[in-house]
């Protein structure tokens, strides 16, 4: 059993999936930490009264001085990039892994603790760990498929994805247990949330009034949360079930945005489904484009 399961786990994929899931969660991460940079430097300044270290922020038994927050937060950028481009990835990947880790916890320790994060970073470490940069990288070197192959990490990846689903499910039957499922807590957490929305002059959901005048809705909307939470782990069961739960996770941040206005991009945008997906098509369809119009270009030969 476990020689059939090692084969699973180690099956083969083409390092060009891996290469693409690497540039789109690169390009997200690089977006996500360098378009937050003027937010950063701006908390970095509320000083310790607003502070409290969580993870690796503990290590400090003070805040850093803003300066160095921001300096950190641009060579985080800086790696980054280079992550997405597979320029010196042996490197540079650690490092732009360690980095990502302890700006967004460092941002974290200020205020609310921004869970939907967690994912991104555990998606860039496990591919700072994997030879990710063997294909579509500035500086590509390998010539022959790794021991352990390019499957492993995606299968990694999409394990963490759906453990953070489980979490999720778990995490509500431990606050509400069962009566969870009755809907009233979800109900109740839906009007209070667009309550403080309308309040604070921020745009209210645009289902959010109309479902909470019809509360036995929210009972149905409480036990498929549940169950798509509990099953994410029958991605692994086949390819063809695993996109249909991709699809169903899909709507469900969708179905988030028109009842409490809160966006989780990272999942919305598909990326943390990638590894689950054939990340390499898009990327295989440009390059393949971009051939064609070159060789289209190129002038016929001439005879003397």
């Amino acid at each position: 059993m476990m020689k059939r399961v090692a084969e699973w786990w180690f099956a083969p994929a083409p390092a060009e999936r891996l290469a693409a899931v690497r540039i789109f969660v690169g390009a997200f991460a690089v977006m996500w930490v360098g378009g937050r940079l003027a937010e950063s430097y701006a908390v970095a300044q509320l000083g310790a009264s607003h502070w409290k270290p969580i993870g690796v922020t503990k290590i400090l038994a003070e805040p850093l001085p803003p300066g160095v927050t921001l300096a950190i937060a641009i060579v985080t950028t800086v790696l980054l990039v280079a992550f997405t481009l597979g320029a010196a990835y042996r490197f540079t990947a650690p490092a732009a892994a360690i980095g990502i880790l302890w700006t967004l916890t460092y941002r974290n320790s200020y205020g609310m603790v921004f869970h939907t994060e967690n994912l991104l970073v555990l998606h860039v470490i496990a591919l700072a760990c994997a030879p990710a940069a063997d294909a579509w990288a500035i500086d590509r070197r390998a010539t022959t498929q790794p021991v352990a192959g390019y499957g492993w990490v995606l299968k990694l990846m999409a394990a963490i994805t759906a453990v953070t689903y489980v979490l999720a499910a778990i995490a509500k039957l431990r606050l509400a247990g069962v009566a969870w499922l009755d809907g009233e807590q979800l109900r109740n957490q839906i009007a209070i949330d667009n309550l403080r929305k309308a309040l604070l002059g921020d745009w209210i959901a645009p289902l959010a009034t109309p479902f909470l005048d019809h509360p036995s809705g929210f009972t149905i909307f409480s036990v498929t949360t549940i169950v798509l939470e509990l099953s994410a782990p029958i991605v692994f069961v086949h390819p063809r079930v695993a996109r249909l739960w991709c699809l169903a996770a899909w709507g469900f941040h969708f179905g988030v945005i028109l009842l409490m206005n809160i966006w989780f991009l990272y999942p919305l945008l598909g990326l943390a489904y990638l590894p689950l997906l054939r990340a390499e098509r898009p990327f295989a369809w440009l390059i393949g484009w971009w051939r064609r119009r070159r060789a289209g270009n190129v002038p016929p030969a001439t005879t003397g």
